[in-house]
């Protein structure tokens, strides 16, 4: 009987919990420059190559750092900028690819490289360690040699 009374309770309080709407994050009033600069440095600029948002000059650059201030100041989470952006202007402008489609090759390519090249090298090191040197022939004494030419003179008579 508690058994069933506990159930009850327990899907009621699920029931309560799934009903209620998620509170949506309230703003949080203006960003810090630290706050800002934090996401920022996880975007590349759209102007220059390869420059993170943080550390560029350009105008372009100071209008994305407000957005992102803006952004932040509506409650968005550093994710959600970033999707955001993807969203708006590419996957270009993430400095660190999400790891779907192709782009997982960027995350296993190269340990795999180097994990192959390491086993590669240890093999081949195994190996040239373990390689026997020549043998060389010792060097036919005199007395070698004249025994081994009078066996021919001999046969030949």
């Amino acid at each position: 009987m508690r058994l069933v009374a506990f159930l009850i309770a327990a899907g009621l309080l699920l029931a309560a919990c799934a009903g209620s709407p998620a509170a949506a994050p309230a703003p949080q009033g203006t960003p810090s420059a630290d706050q800002v600069n934090a996401v920022a440095k996880n975007l590349y600029c759209p102007v220059c190559a390869n420059v993170p948002l943080d550390v560029c000059g350009t105008a372009a650059c100071a209008q994305w750092r407000g957005q992102i201030a803006d952004l932040l100041a509506e409650g968005y989470t550093e994710q959600q900028v970033y999707d955001y952006f993807a969203a708006q202007y590419g996957q270009g402008v993430l400095a660190v690819p999400p790891a779907r489609g192709l782009n997982w090759l960027v995350y296993l390519l190269p340990p795999a490289v180097i994990l192959g090249a390491g086993l590669l090298l240890a093999r081949n090191l195994r190996r040239w360690r373990q390689a026997p040197a020549p043998q060389a022939k010792p060097p036919a004494t005199e007395d070698d040699y004249t025994r081994k030419l009078e066996e021919e003179l001999d046969a030949r008579r």
